[in-house]
């Protein structure tokens, strides 16, 4: 016997109704644009990232992820090394490469103005 609720309102009470397809559906739905809006841009974006540090040669021109600009001067599995100025070399990680330059933006970059 309870104090707080008589058996013949407990007995009457209808059982709740068990969530079919339309149950499962919202959090189905809630799980799709997240990950359409987060997860697949971003490792879209990571594997952009690997294929581009994948395709890095000799004389590539890059910029770092500090926004150093330089020219590739010498890379190996883990470091690559940078021009940023005539005989003037530094040596980052490679996954700190975040862009490629256009062909010529280093030299353009470099060209000493002429004082007249």
């Amino acid at each position: 016997m309870s104090f707080f609720i008589s058996d013949a309102i407990a007995a009457a009470a209808p059982a709740a109704p068990q969530p079919g397809i339309e149950g499962i559906l919202f959090p189905l739905g809630i799980l799709l644009f997240f990950y359409l809006l987060f997860l697949r841009p971003q490792s879209k974006r990571a594997k952009e990232q690997k294929e581009m540090l994948a395709s890095l040669i000799k004389g590539a021109e890059v910029v770092t992820n500090g926004g150093v600009l330089g020219k590739v001067a010498d890379l190996d599995e883990n470091f690559v090394r940078l021009e940023v100025s005539d005989g003037v070399f530094i040596q980052v990680q490679r996954h700190a490469i975040a862009n490629m330059m256009p062909k010529g933006t280093y030299k353009v970059l470099n060209k000493k103005p002429k004082v007249s």
